[in-house]
């Protein structure tokens, strides 16, 4: 179980992320610097405790209308190996030093253990207070046999894609919709919720399993 410490980082999370998300394809605002705010997410466990792996959503109000994005982010205490693409940037944290933030999409080990969220295996954890299950995030899966996590990802203008060598496609929903039905043929999703201006919450699918073709 992973533990969640309450410290001081530098730079934060929101200031990471106003500089990268401008980056993606898939962000949707304009020339203007993102507005950010916290307003989700979760956490999962790492079963060998070295990776912290956290789904981040935040809402943006730099546009006419505020936009959530969501966010896979792996935590790592050096480098990861041939990831240089994916790096988000580097934190001070006030109890473990040094930390590597990626773009969980291309870390392995948050890529495995979404792969066992959505199958039942592993349970989404509170983002905030360490030992405490996040009961909103509730998963699916129809598919025979377990999930492959030799996934490739790769950004697009709707999201993130992930394909295995065999035509399995796992797409995230980077740009968040308050919808909760997943898309027909689809295998395996997971749904959860956010904060939406007006003190209200949004429910909406957030990643999506087709099998192979």
């Amino acid at each position: 179980m992973a533990v969640i410490h309450h410290t001081a980082l530098k730079p934060t999370k929101l200031e990471l992320l106003t500089s990268w998300l401008p980056s993606r394809p898939w962000y949707r605002g304009g020339a203007a610097e993102p507005q950010l705010a916290k307003a989700g997410g979760f956490r999962l466990d790492d079963p060998q405790g070295e990776v912290g792996i956290e789904f981040i959503v935040v809402t943006d109000a730099s546009g006419p209308h505020p936009t959530a994005y969501l966010v896979p982010l792996a935590y790592r205490g050096a480098p990861l190996d041939g990831a240089e693409q994916a790096l988000v940037g580097t934190m001070e944290h006030g109890v473990l030093g040094r930390r590597w933030a990626y773009d969980g999409c291309h870390d392995p080990v948050l890529v495995a253990q979404l792969a066992a969220l959505i199958e039942g295996r592993a349970q989404a954890q509170d983002q905030n207070i360490t030992g405490v299950p996040d009961r909103e995030v509730i998963a699916s899966y129809t598919g025979e046999g377990s999930i492959s996590t030799d996934f490739t990802a790769t950004d697009d203008q709707e999201g993130t894609r992930l394909t295995t060598p065999h035509g399995m496609t796992l797409r995230l929903h980077r740009v968040l919709q308050p919808t909760t039905t997943p898309p027909q043929g689809a295998i395996g999703h997971f749904t959860a919720s956010w904060q939406i201006p007006g003190d209200t919450r949004a429910r909406g699918v957030f990643a999506v399993l087709h099998g192979c073709k």
